[in-house]
Protein backbone atom coordinates (compact mmCIF):
# COMPACT_ATOMS: atom_id res chain seq x y z
CA UNK A 1 0.00 0.00 0.00
CA UNK A 2 1.16 3.53 -0.75
CA UNK A 3 1.35 6.41 1.70
CA UNK A 4 -1.64 8.21 0.19
CA UNK A 5 -1.27 11.47 2.14
CA UNK A 6 2.37 11.93 1.15
CA UNK A 7 1.70 10.96 -2.47
CA UNK A 8 -1.15 13.48 -2.66
CA UNK A 9 1.01 16.23 -1.18
CA UNK A 10 3.85 15.44 -3.57
CA UNK A 11 1.66 15.44 -6.69
CA UNK A 12 -0.02 18.73 -5.74
CA UNK A 13 3.42 20.25 -5.10
CA UNK A 14 4.65 18.91 -8.46
CA UNK A 15 1.66 20.37 -10.33
CA UNK A 16 2.09 23.78 -8.67
CA UNK A 17 5.80 23.78 -9.47
CA UNK A 18 5.08 22.89 -13.09
CA UNK A 19 2.50 25.63 -13.67
CA UNK A 20 4.71 28.26 -12.03
CA UNK A 21 7.50 27.31 -14.39
CA UNK A 22 5.14 27.39 -17.39
CA UNK A 23 3.85 30.85 -16.39
CA UNK A 24 0.32 29.94 -17.44
CA UNK A 25 -2.91 30.82 -15.64
CA UNK A 26 -4.71 27.60 -14.74
CA UNK A 27 -5.85 24.15 -15.82
CA UNK A 28 -8.52 22.45 -17.88
CA UNK A 29 -9.41 18.79 -17.48
CA UNK A 30 -11.94 16.52 -19.16
CA UNK A 31 -14.32 14.85 -16.71
CA UNK A 32 -15.47 11.39 -17.77
CA UNK A 33 -17.14 10.13 -14.62
CA UNK A 34 -14.34 7.62 -14.07
CA UNK A 35 -12.05 7.26 -11.09
CA UNK A 36 -8.93 8.48 -12.91
CA UNK A 37 -10.38 11.84 -13.96
CA UNK A 38 -12.05 12.17 -10.55
CA UNK A 39 -8.78 11.75 -8.65
CA UNK A 40 -6.80 13.90 -11.08
CA UNK A 41 -9.31 16.75 -10.95
CA UNK A 42 -9.16 16.70 -7.15
CA UNK A 43 -5.37 16.92 -7.21
CA UNK A 44 -5.47 19.83 -9.67
CA UNK A 45 -8.18 21.66 -7.72
CA UNK A 46 -6.06 21.42 -4.58
CA UNK A 47 -3.44 23.67 -6.19
CA UNK A 48 -5.99 26.53 -5.85
CA UNK A 49 -5.30 27.57 -9.43
CA UNK A 50 -8.36 28.21 -11.65
CA UNK A 51 -9.55 24.87 -13.04
CA UNK A 52 -12.14 24.21 -15.74
CA UNK A 53 -13.90 20.85 -15.34
CA UNK A 54 -15.14 20.07 -18.84
CA UNK A 55 -17.82 17.56 -19.83
CA UNK A 56 -17.86 16.64 -23.53
CA UNK A 57 -20.74 14.29 -24.40
CA UNK A 58 -20.87 12.82 -27.92
CA UNK A 59 -24.12 11.15 -29.02
CA UNK A 60 -24.81 9.82 -25.53
CA UNK A 61 -28.07 7.89 -25.31
CA UNK A 62 -28.39 8.79 -21.65
CA UNK A 63 -26.83 11.45 -19.46
CA UNK A 64 -23.51 10.68 -17.84
CA UNK A 65 -24.71 11.09 -14.28
CA UNK A 66 -21.33 10.12 -12.82
CA UNK A 67 -19.53 13.03 -14.48
CA UNK A 68 -22.23 15.45 -13.36
CA UNK A 69 -22.15 14.11 -9.81
CA UNK A 70 -18.38 14.44 -9.61
CA UNK A 71 -18.42 18.00 -10.93
CA UNK A 72 -21.00 18.87 -8.27
CA UNK A 73 -18.71 17.17 -5.73
CA UNK A 74 -15.78 19.32 -6.93
CA UNK A 75 -17.61 22.65 -7.05
CA UNK A 76 -19.02 22.10 -3.57
CA UNK A 77 -15.46 21.85 -2.20
CA UNK A 78 -13.39 24.20 -4.36
CA UNK A 79 -14.21 27.77 -5.33
CA UNK A 80 -11.51 27.66 -8.02
CA UNK A 81 -13.31 24.96 -10.08
CA UNK A 82 -15.52 26.12 -12.93
CA UNK A 83 -17.87 23.61 -14.60
CA UNK A 84 -18.37 23.65 -18.37
CA UNK A 85 -20.34 21.32 -20.63
CA UNK A 86 -19.97 21.26 -24.41
CA UNK A 87 -22.00 18.79 -26.48
CA UNK A 88 -19.79 17.66 -29.38
CA UNK A 89 -22.40 15.45 -31.07
CA UNK A 90 -23.02 17.75 -34.05
CA UNK A 91 -19.28 18.13 -34.66
CA UNK A 92 -18.77 14.36 -34.65
CA UNK A 93 -21.81 13.79 -36.87
CA UNK A 94 -20.55 16.44 -39.30
CA UNK A 95 -17.18 14.69 -39.48
CA UNK A 96 -18.83 11.35 -40.24
CA UNK A 97 -20.88 12.98 -42.99
CA UNK A 98 -17.82 14.72 -44.44
CA UNK A 99 -15.77 11.52 -44.74
CA UNK A 100 -18.82 9.56 -45.98
CA UNK A 101 -18.96 7.00 -43.17
CA UNK A 102 -21.31 4.13 -43.99
CA UNK A 103 -22.09 0.64 -42.76
CA UNK A 104 -20.32 -1.01 -45.70
CA UNK A 105 -16.92 0.25 -44.61
CA UNK A 106 -14.41 -2.28 -43.31
CA UNK A 107 -14.24 -3.44 -39.70
CA UNK A 108 -11.61 -0.88 -38.62
CA UNK A 109 -14.24 1.84 -39.02
CA UNK A 110 -15.55 1.51 -35.45
CA UNK A 111 -12.10 1.86 -33.92
CA UNK A 112 -11.27 4.79 -36.20
CA UNK A 113 -14.44 6.61 -35.17
CA UNK A 114 -13.86 5.88 -31.49
CA UNK A 115 -10.45 7.50 -31.84
CA UNK A 116 -12.00 10.47 -33.65
CA UNK A 117 -14.24 11.09 -30.63
CA UNK A 118 -11.16 11.21 -28.42
CA UNK A 119 -9.37 13.57 -30.81
CA UNK A 120 -12.36 15.92 -31.06
CA UNK A 121 -12.35 16.12 -27.26
CA UNK A 122 -8.63 16.88 -27.30
CA UNK A 123 -9.18 19.73 -29.78
CA UNK A 124 -11.94 21.14 -27.59
CA UNK A 125 -9.75 21.06 -24.49
CA UNK A 126 -6.96 22.88 -26.31
CA UNK A 127 -9.38 25.45 -27.76
CA UNK A 128 -10.34 26.59 -24.28
CA UNK A 129 -6.81 26.13 -22.97
CA UNK A 130 -5.47 28.48 -25.66
CA UNK A 131 -8.12 31.11 -24.96
CA UNK A 132 -7.46 31.10 -21.21
CA UNK A 133 -3.71 30.35 -21.29
CA UNK A 134 -4.35 27.15 -19.35
CA UNK A 135 -2.65 23.75 -19.28
CA UNK A 136 -4.48 20.61 -20.45
CA UNK A 137 -4.27 17.95 -17.75
CA UNK A 138 -4.01 14.25 -18.61
CA UNK A 139 -5.82 11.55 -16.64
CA UNK A 140 -4.00 8.41 -17.80
CA UNK A 141 -2.62 5.94 -15.26
CA UNK A 142 0.64 3.96 -15.34
CA UNK A 143 -0.78 0.83 -16.96
CA UNK A 144 -2.51 2.81 -19.71
CA UNK A 145 0.33 5.22 -20.46
CA UNK A 146 3.41 3.01 -20.06
CA UNK A 147 2.16 -0.57 -19.94
CA UNK A 148 -0.36 -1.38 -22.68
CA UNK A 149 -0.75 2.00 -24.41
CA UNK A 150 -4.50 2.10 -23.80
CA UNK A 151 -5.14 5.63 -25.05
CA UNK A 152 -5.69 7.45 -28.32
CA UNK A 153 -2.62 8.98 -29.92
CA UNK A 154 -3.27 12.74 -30.19
CA UNK A 155 -6.55 12.15 -28.39
CA UNK A 156 -6.59 11.60 -24.63
CA UNK A 157 -2.83 11.13 -25.01
CA UNK A 158 -2.51 14.74 -26.20
CA UNK A 159 -2.00 16.69 -22.98
CA UNK A 160 0.44 19.06 -21.27
CA UNK A 161 1.08 17.15 -18.06
CA UNK A 162 0.38 13.71 -16.55
CA UNK A 163 -0.12 13.96 -12.75
CA UNK A 164 -1.12 10.31 -12.13
CA UNK A 165 0.82 8.48 -14.86
CA UNK A 166 3.20 6.97 -12.29
CA UNK A 167 0.30 5.45 -10.30
CA UNK A 168 -1.30 2.08 -10.91
CA UNK A 169 -5.08 1.66 -10.83
CA UNK A 170 -4.82 0.08 -7.38
CA UNK A 171 -2.90 3.09 -6.06
CA UNK A 172 -5.40 5.48 -7.63
CA UNK A 173 -8.22 3.62 -5.89
CA UNK A 174 -6.41 4.13 -2.57
CA UNK A 175 -6.20 7.88 -3.23
CA UNK A 176 -9.88 7.96 -4.23
CA UNK A 177 -10.76 6.50 -0.83
CA UNK A 178 -8.59 9.12 0.87
CA UNK A 179 -10.46 11.84 -1.04
CA UNK A 180 -13.85 10.27 -0.27
CA UNK A 181 -14.64 10.27 -3.98
CA UNK A 182 -18.28 9.32 -4.54
CA UNK A 183 -18.82 5.62 -3.95
CA UNK A 184 -20.64 5.19 -7.27
CA UNK A 185 -17.52 6.42 -9.09
CA UNK A 186 -15.14 4.27 -7.05
CA UNK A 187 -17.20 1.16 -7.84
CA UNK A 188 -17.96 1.96 -11.49
CA UNK A 189 -16.47 -0.24 -14.19
CA UNK A 190 -13.67 1.65 -15.97
CA UNK A 191 -14.65 2.66 -19.51
CA UNK A 192 -13.23 5.06 -22.08
CA UNK A 193 -16.75 6.11 -23.15
CA UNK A 194 -15.91 5.94 -26.85
CA UNK A 195 -18.13 3.04 -27.91
CA UNK A 196 -21.90 2.91 -28.44
CA UNK A 197 -22.17 -0.33 -26.48
CA UNK A 198 -20.30 1.27 -23.53
CA UNK A 199 -17.87 -1.65 -23.36
CA UNK A 200 -15.61 -1.56 -20.32
CA UNK A 201 -11.82 -1.23 -20.35
CA UNK A 202 -11.51 -4.82 -19.13
CA UNK A 203 -13.65 -6.09 -22.01
CA UNK A 204 -11.40 -4.30 -24.49
CA UNK A 205 -8.15 -5.31 -22.80
CA UNK A 206 -9.33 -8.86 -21.99
CA UNK A 207 -7.77 -8.50 -18.54
CA UNK A 208 -8.37 -6.51 -15.37
CA UNK A 209 -6.12 -3.63 -14.35
CA UNK A 210 -4.92 -5.67 -11.39
CA UNK A 211 -3.89 -8.50 -13.71
CA UNK A 212 -2.09 -6.10 -16.03
CA UNK A 213 -0.30 -4.49 -13.07
CA UNK A 214 1.01 -7.93 -12.19
CA UNK A 215 2.09 -8.56 -15.81
CA UNK A 216 3.84 -5.19 -16.01
CA UNK A 217 5.74 -6.00 -12.82
CA UNK A 218 6.71 -9.45 -14.11
CA UNK A 219 7.85 -8.07 -17.47
CA UNK A 220 10.44 -5.91 -15.72
CA UNK A 221 12.01 -9.03 -14.27
CA UNK A 222 14.14 -10.26 -17.15
CA UNK A 223 14.26 -13.74 -15.65
CA UNK A 224 10.48 -14.07 -15.96
CA UNK A 225 9.90 -15.67 -19.36
CA UNK A 226 6.39 -16.39 -20.61
CA UNK A 227 7.14 -20.13 -20.55
CA UNK A 228 7.28 -19.96 -16.74
CA UNK A 229 3.58 -19.13 -16.48
CA UNK A 230 0.56 -21.36 -16.83
CA UNK A 231 -3.21 -20.99 -17.10
CA UNK A 232 -4.61 -17.49 -16.54
CA UNK A 233 -1.18 -16.07 -15.70
CA UNK A 234 0.11 -17.24 -19.08
CA UNK A 235 -2.89 -15.67 -20.87
CA UNK A 236 -2.53 -12.32 -19.07
CA UNK A 237 1.25 -12.13 -19.47
CA UNK A 238 0.96 -12.93 -23.19
CA UNK A 239 -1.82 -10.34 -23.61
CA UNK A 240 0.32 -7.73 -21.86
CA UNK A 241 3.31 -8.47 -24.10
CA UNK A 242 1.17 -8.24 -27.26
CA UNK A 243 -0.43 -4.93 -26.25
CA UNK A 244 2.87 -3.44 -25.09
CA UNK A 245 4.55 -4.29 -28.40
CA UNK A 246 1.59 -3.25 -30.53
CA UNK A 247 1.15 0.14 -28.82
CA UNK A 248 4.78 0.90 -28.11
CA UNK A 249 4.75 3.62 -30.78
CA UNK A 250 2.40 5.63 -28.54
CA UNK A 251 4.65 5.38 -25.50
CA UNK A 252 7.96 6.52 -26.98
CA UNK A 253 9.02 9.90 -28.40
CA UNK A 254 8.21 10.44 -32.08
CA UNK A 255 11.09 8.95 -34.10
CA UNK A 256 13.24 11.51 -35.86
CA UNK A 257 15.40 10.58 -38.83
CA UNK A 258 18.83 11.84 -37.79
CA UNK A 259 20.91 12.39 -40.91
CA UNK A 260 24.68 11.92 -40.50
CA UNK A 261 26.65 15.11 -41.13
CA UNK A 262 28.79 13.45 -43.81
CA UNK A 263 25.57 12.88 -45.79
CA UNK A 264 23.72 16.09 -44.89
CA UNK A 265 26.62 18.51 -45.35
CA UNK A 266 27.45 19.44 -48.91
CA UNK A 267 30.96 18.35 -49.75
CA UNK A 268 33.06 21.10 -51.28
CA UNK A 269 35.24 20.17 -54.20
Amino acid sequence: MINTKQVIEYIVYWIKKYIKKSQLNGFIIGISGGIDSAVTSMLVAMTKYPTIALEMPILEKKKNLLSQKHINFLTSRFINVYPLKIDLSSLFTSFCHTVHVNKKMKKNKDLALANIKSRIRMMTLYYYANIKNYLVVGTGNKIEDFGVGFFTKYGDGGVDLHPIADLTKSEIRSIAKEFNILDCIQKAKPTDGLWEDQRSDEEQLEASYEELEWAMKMSKKKSKHISLFKGREYEVFKKYQILHQKNNHKMIPIPVCKIPMNIKKKIKN
